[in-house]
Formats: structure tokens, sequence, C-alpha cells
């Protein structure tokens, strides 16, 4: 059986966003793999943008914020 759950790690441990349905004491192993970050999330902070990071992906994918081409 496969279960995904979210978790933080937070000082040397893993917090789980939901318990897991587990009974006591049994074995298990653990895949850790980051979450992926979008493109907006990385480079927030960059522009010195101090708005939410969700309002510089639309104006990014915005076609009316694009290149403007030069005659």
């Amino acid at each position: 059986m496969a279960i995904t759950v979210e978790a933080t790690y937070e000082n040397g441990g893993l917090k789980l966003d939901s318990p897991l349905p587990l009974a006591d004491q049994q074995r298990v192993t653990i895949v850790v793999q980051e979450q992926p970050v979008s493109r907006a999330r990385r480079s927030y902070g960059i522009i010195g943008w101090t708005g939410d990071p969700e309002t510089v992906r639309k104006a990014a994918l915005d076609p009316e914020c694009g290149i403007v081409e030069s005659p």
C-alpha cells in the first residue's frame, strides 16, 4: 500500500500535515521527495516585488505584458 502525505521539515524532523492510517509500531519505508517549486516562486524577490508570487505569475503569463516589438 502506498500513502502520499505532505509534511514540513522542522527542527530536524518531519511534521505531517495529517495523521497516517497505520498501526502503532508498524514499520514503514519512507521516500522523501521535494515538492516542485513554480518559476514564479523560485524567482520571487529578484525584482524587489513586495506583492504575492501569484500576481507575478499572472503578469508573466499574460500575453498583453509581453515584449513589444520595435518597428
